[in-house]
């Protein structure tokens, strides 16, 4: 297997394992929170004025698409395993623009752009690496709204109630969502975990007033160590393009 192909299967794991996501895909695996890194369990707070119902947040969120500003980072028997950031446009067909990096050794410095019609990548690590263009998934496609819902369809409990998160009064969601339940929200994510063996994971999720993500954390074992992830949306707005990306 070439070096590339060897870098390349590495950032798909640490994509997969960093949520969220979102066309980054991946989780882990449990049915409780056992080994999960305090930081990045539910946090508790005190209540917040006001407040607003989720499922009509969520509804405004499935029908106005934004960009936002993500951070992701993956942590593994406690340790953090490795980060993603960058800006990418959801509520929509995905496109962004993101940095994936391990923490260790080897180090990997991935950068991504995904368009309309294809996934580029280069070699953050290597002075004057290209571009290499792949092809877009066709299931890259996943929907925070829709893991909210999900939260919300397992019942009264899952609703936790309005919190503070960095100043934004938000809606806190948890619970436990089943691997099969997530394929209709995010399918690249359901069929990664399922290739790992993973069963389902607990989640925690906070959604402002226009229902948008304001944090996603997810706490799980995969192969027999505890996991967790957690992002982190900011600078939310219309939706952007992002074109094919030059040498610069």
């Amino acid at each position: 297997m070439s070096t590339f192909s060897i870098r390349r299967n590495t950032l798909v794991a640490v994509a997969a394992a960093a949520v969220a996501l979102t066309a980054l895909a991946g989780c882990k695996d449990t049915t409780s929170a056992k080994g999960a890194d305090p930081a990045t369990a539910s946090t508790s707070a005190a209540p917040v004025a006001g407040g607003f119902e989720p499922e009509s947040a969520l509804a405004e969120a499935e029908k106005t698409p934004y960009a936002a500003t993500m951070k992701a980072t993956t942590q593994v028997a406690g340790r953090e395993a490795g980060t993603m950031s960058g800006r990418a446009n959801l509520e929509t067909m995905f496109t962004g623009r993101m940095e994936v990096r391990t923490a260790g050794a080897p180090v990997m410095w991935m950068e991504t752009v995904t368009t309309a019609d294809g996934n580029y990548v280069r070699d953050r690590s290597k002075a004057g690496s290209g571009w290499t263009k792949m092809p877009r998934s066709a299931d890259n496609q996943a929907s925070y709204a829709g893991y909210a819902k999900l939260l919300l369809a397992t019942g009264p409990s899952a609703k936790k109630g309005m919190e503070n998160q960095g100043g934004v009064p938000v809606y806190h969601l948890s619970g436990h969502l089943d691997i099969d339940q997530v394929a209709s929200v995010d399918p690249r994510t359901h069929r990664s975990m399922k290739a790992k063996g993973v069963t389902g994971f607990d989640c925690d999720q906070w959604i402002d007033g226009q229902g948008r993500t304001v944090r996603f954390d997810q706490r799980m074992d995969m192969r027999g160590m505890p996991g967790a992830n957690k992002v982190l949306f900011s600078e939310f707005g219309p939706v952007e393009t992002f074109a094919v990306p030059t040498e610069g």
